[in-house]
């Protein structure tokens, strides 16, 4: 049975492997990036993220409009589509947008900052 150095030992064993993994992952991302996004400014987050929310406004603006043009009726076939396909798109783009964000906080994406001051 292992005792409570053995224990803090494999710990700290376990640590480091993780941080070198962390490492390799954030270079890996990094790298592959950076191949297709070089720099970023807020004015191109800030972009995308107006994208996003006319995308949610048509995807909100169809699923109000279906139900009260119809007077509370059941959506035809065609209106679930429309409505579907609103959705997808909306909920596409908001998942590109989380995993952007979520990349530059990881430090995979450069930021320019000096754009932002301007």
């Amino acid at each position: 049975m292992a005792n409570g150095q053995d224990d803090y030992q494999d710990l700290m064993e376990m640590k480091r492997f993780m941080g070198v993994v962390e490492q390799g992952i954030r270079a890996a991302n990094r790298e592959i990036i950076h191949k297709h996004i070089d720099s970023i400014d807020h004015e191109t987050v800030l972009t995308l993220g107006v994208s996003v929310a006319k995308l949610r406004a048509n995807y909100l603006a169809a699923a109000f409009n279906a139900a009260v043009e119809d007077h509370g009726a059941a959506l035809t076939i065609d209106e679930v589509a429309d409505l579907k396909n609103a959705r997808e798109m909306y909920e596409e783009a908001r998942a590109g947008f989380e995993a952007l964000t979520d990349a530059i906080e990881k430090g995979y994406v450069d930021v320019n900052f000096s754009k932002s001051d301007e």
